[in-house]
């Protein structure tokens, strides 16, 4: 399929902006252009209840928020990491997106602003992330969710870091019932098929990941790191059942494609869904395209599926 109507316009408008590209202006600039991010992100539906709050991580408290989508006190559960490089981003952005994933999965979304490289690289926001979910099943009667029933998931570096994480609780041996994968970058290596066709003219680009993975590793002692580079570990066997969604016109198709083979190859459980006509980011951004309701919906349908019961 060609791109969808509403992209091709979605990417003129982004190039006729003249936005500088995020190796081009100094971090906070950039930061501070993603702030029209979240009316692009559409209106968040209504929903039981929302609260913010702040947890204690490894080296800083984090904001966190929870998007309880009904009244029940031992509700299923979805940590959730979001995107941007390890570098943008911030909970706002999501919104809409949580909102209805929660409505349509009946899990309690925790979602965490871990922070971020170049200022805090790896390990920190994994580091943060995992705390997190640490801390969530811990306070899962505070929560009035069941520890039992707890996913993890996150879209492009949130999936990069939800990945990691499911390595690390299968390590530790942290329950895990699920974990939701959006477009991840599995694996710092830009010769992928999909890196090459996708490099440019999709919004996402190939040089921008690249600059996104020197933020966060800061050279490349941590490339092999499984906790930095899921790709790498050297089996993902008993890992939690993975959810994998991607768009066709991505230059992460490729790390998606190439996990759910691994995954596969040491006998973890995959489901993988390519929607087609869509570029980079459109899972969360609900009034760009419907698109981003049947993927969030397709998720939602899963999760239910594999938290059902006790």
């Amino acid at each position: 399929m060609t791109l969808a109507p509403e992209i091709i316009k979605q990417l003129a408008d982004q190039k006729a902006a003249g936005l500088p590209q995020v190796w081009e202006a100094p971090i906070p600039i950039i930061r501070d252009l993603t702030q029209g991010r979240v009316a692009f992100a559409g209106t968040p539906e209504p929903i039981h209840a929302v609260t913010n709050r702040f947890i204690p991580g490894p080296t800083a408290d984090l904001p966190i928020r929870i998007y309880r989508p009904n009244e029940d006190r031992n509700a299923p559960a979805l940590v959730f990491f979001h995107g941007g490089g390890w570098v943008l981003n911030f909970l706002d952005i999501y919104d809409a997106a949580l909102h209805r994933l929660a409505n349509q999965s009946g899990s309690v979304i925790i979602s965490v602003n871990y922070q971020k490289a170049p200022e805090h690289p790896f390990p920190a926001p994994f580091d943060d992330c995992y705390a997190t979910l640490l801390w969530v099943k811990s306070h899962a009667q505070e929560l009035g969710i069941d520890p039992d029933r707890v996913g993890v998931g996150g879209d492009s570096a949130g999936g990069n870091l939800a990945a990691a994480v499911a390595i690390k609780a299968r390590d530790e041996a942290v329950s895990l019932r699920y974990q939701l994968l959006v477009y991840p970058c599995v694996d710092r290596d830009f010769t992928t098929k999909s890196y090459i066709e996708c490099a440019t003219d999709f919004g996402l680009t190939t040089q921008a990941m690249q600059w996104f993975w020197d933020q966060y590793l800061q050279g490349s002692h941590h490339d092999k790191n499984p906790y930095a580079a899921p790709m790498r570990a050297d089996s993902l066997a008993g890992v939690a059942p993975s959810i994998v969604i991607t768009a066709q016109y991505d230059p992460l198709v490729s790390d998606s494609e190439n996990y759910c083979a691994k995954l596969e190859k040491d006998g973890a459980e995959v489901i993988y869904r390519e929607f087609p006509g869509m570029i980079h980011g459109f899972f969360a951004n609900v009034a760009a395209t419907p698109s981003s309701h049947l993927a969030l919906d397709f998720a939602a349908g899963e999760i239910a599926s594999k938290t059902k019961g006790a």
